[in-house]
């Protein structure tokens, strides 16, 4: 993935250091990019952060050492923050635990429908996930048959 992507409209810029070259980065990303950084730099850990440039670029890839001392600021383009993926901001924080360290990777979305019912009060996947009830009930007798027994019980 391209640090910018050239048909986002609100690109963001990460600001890194003292030097005077602004990264551009489309907000959505930078957003989840902000979130897996911040925690490994509040953890204390330093790590790298590598990214293919746009198409706009001399073609190639860049990667920064992140490093807890280093001064760094995130500005958006967009004044209201996106709503964030669980999904994808996983995926950088796997891809921030390995020896690559973050690389900026695409968003992976998922194009099925949430199946709804229209006489529900609440929105299955918004309000509440869905629950196939079997499971649930099958995962709970699973749990109470593997839970030890108190010895007033084997007394008994």
């Amino acid at each position: 993935m391209a640090v910018t992507d050239a048909y986002a409209d609100d690109v963001g810029t990460l600001y890194y250091g003292d030097s005077g070259t602004p990264i551009g980065i489309e907000d959505r990303a930078l957003a989840h990019l902000k979130i897996a950084i911040t925690t490994k730099l509040r953890r204390g850990e330093s790590f790298t952060l590598s990214w293919q440039h746009a198409e706009d670029q001399p073609r190639g890839r860049s990667t920064l050492w992140l490093h807890p001392s280093i001064p760094l600021r995130f500005v958006f383009d967009e004044p209201e923050a996106p709503e964030l993926s669980r999904a994808w901001i996983e995926d950088l924080m796997r891809s921030a635990n390995s020896t690559g360290g973050i690389q900026l990777v695409p968003e992976h979305l998922d194009a099925e429908p949430i199946p709804t019912d229209s006489d529900q009060p609440v929105q299955v996947g918004v309000d509440v996930q869905e629950v196939d009830a079997r499971a649930a009930t099958q995962t709970a007798d699973a749990s109470k048959a593997a839970a030890p027994r108190s010895n007033a019980s084997k007394r008994g």
